[in-house]
């Protein structure tokens, strides 16, 4: 769902998402899946309560301690165990006891509603937690209900690495915008993502396909894949979060940042009326009514289908920077996975070096949570080069601090590749945010999107379903608070 974000069986991202994938993604993945029972179980926990016992956990501040973490206490930690793993956080909280003296309660899971929703209802969170997956607790929905921690302490204390300068100040710019809600953050987005198309550069040398920049020149590989008994393009079928990948990045790319703003804004015309919206969803379908999609993608989950992408069953496959390390159990060691920049359409506003990009991988404080000391400095050591260097050695991933890994660290091909993007993109960068802010609208357009992709709707009445998402959540009073410039 984003998370998005990276997911395994049974979740699907962003992510992200993704997005995230993991979606992600996300992304992280598919976001706001659950969004329906996580309200009725949000609800319930508003009105519920714990026991008070955080005073019970601080202990004396000081430079090198601003939230006064105690010595002696325990760390409540939950991570979505999904394409990135757990052992980053076991690696961390290994250091975390070694500096601070607290012991983690360690919980890696893919079933992050499943877990948490009766810990929520009786006022006990964990102390952090890695909100991604399809079954992610929507952010906002948390938001709303008052679960979550305003992360602005963590955000304005001195950096682990150079206390001269705030935590915000050593960031990726724009990358904890993804965390916002009414103008505070209270989700830290905390990979570096980036969304797009990937493709196997053995499977592209022996068959002699040169990476397209194009959306001809990409329909034109899907044609001599099909030709020669390959799918063109797979996609996630059971999590639809990964296909609006392609058709959101074709919408941005085609009619700009006003494109993707309106859709974020809810404007009237977002979908309806949007030539770039039309074109986008128009070129997808293309793909879809010449049959050049992967066989049997529609209806395979989205490592089933990454899979069969990995044994050369398709040319290319949507998916944000997550994918390389959730298969890396099934990816040949010659594979030679390559990121791709979705290609463009005709007279498209930005070029195909841009990219989406930006942060995915959720982790939040609840508000409640027990130790909120140690979980503050958790999340400020998260944000220092040793713990994202850490990070980036276990899961392959980037994170949102600047220059935040050693050098020395050799990065896998498709990592690489995305380390590559981004420099080719350089300030050609954009990022969806009402998958974050919006997810019943989001999980509106990804059920139309599925109807599109089985050939059960036409790109008219997708348009339409999308814009009748739009238009239903700007008649909600809070949305007017969420606005992008």
């Amino acid at each position: 769902m984003g998370s998005t974000s990276g997911e395994n069986d049974g979740t699907g991202e962003n992510g992200t998402n993704g997005v995230g994938r993991r979606a992600l993604i996300k992304r992280s993945a598919a976001l706001g899946l659950v969004s329906v029972p996580a309200m009725g179980f949000l609800s319930a926990c508003a009105s519920g309560g714990g026991d008070d016992d955080s005073g019970q956990n601080e202990g004396k501040t000081s430079e090198s301690n601003p939230f006064g973490v105690k010595k002696g206490t325990k760390l409540d930690v939950v991570i979505f165990k999904g394409g990135y793993g757990d052992a980053y956080a076991k690696a961390w909280e290994a250091d975390f006891e070694k500096k601070h003296g607290v012991t983690s309660v360690h919980t890696g899971t893919q079933e992050i509603t499943g877990k948490l929703q009766p810990r929520f209802n009786a006022g006990n969170p964990p102390d952090i937690v890695d909100d991604s997956g399809a079954q992610q607790i929507p952010i906002d929905v948390l938001h709303k209900n008052g679960q979550l921690l305003d992360l602005a302490k963590v955000l304005d204390a001195p950096s682990v690495d150079d206390p001269s300068k705030k935590v915000r100040d050593t960031l990726i710019p724009g990358t904890i915008d993804a965390g916002m809600q009414e103008g505070k953050v209270v989700a830290l987005n905390y990979i570096y993502t980036v969304w797009g198309l990937w493709y196997s550069g053995k499977l592209f040398k022996d068959k002699g396909w040169e990476a397209p920049k194009t959306w001809d020149d990409f329909l034109a590989i899907c044609k001599d894949a099909k030709a020669q008994g390959i799918g063109g393009l797979a996609h996630q079928g059971k999590f639809p979060y990964y296909i609006n990948v392609a058709i959101m990045d074709l919408i941005a790319k085609k009619g700009g940042l006003d494109a993707m703003k309106a859709i974020d804004n809810l404007d009237p015309k977002a979908f309806a009326g949007s030539d770039a919206a039309t074109e986008a969803i128009e070129a997808i379908y293309e793909v879809v009514e010449k049959g050049y999609l992967m066989p049997g993608t529609n209806g395979l989950t989205h490592t089933e289908s990454q899979t069969r992408w990995n044994q050369y069953k398709a040319a290319f496959i949507t998916s944000g920077s997550w994918l390389e390390n959730e298969q890396l159990k099934t990816t040949p060691d010659d594979f030679d996975m390559k990121f791709l920049p979705m290609p463009v359409l005709a007279d498209s506003a930005l070029p195909f070096e841009a990219i989406r990009a930006g942060s995915g991988e959720p982790f939040i404080i609840p508000s409640k949570a027990k130790n909120l000391p140690a979980a503050q400095e958790f999340m400020r050591m998260m944000l220092s080069r040793d713990w994202a260097t850490m990070f980036a050695k276990e899961a392959n991933s980037l994170t949102i601090l600047k220059d935040g890994v050693d050098p020395d660290v050799q990065l896998r091909p498709g990592t690489q590749s995305t380390v590559e993007a981004s420099r080719a993109a350089g300030d050609d960068t954009f990022r969806y945010l009402y998958t974050e802010w919006y997810s019943e609208m989001g999980t509106a357009i990804e059920n139309a999107s599925n109807e599109l992709m089985a050939k059960r709707i036409q790109p008219k009445e997708w348009l339409k379903r999308a814009q009748a998402a739009v238009d239903k959540q700007a008649k909600d009073p809070a949305s007017k608070k969420n606005r992008r410039d």
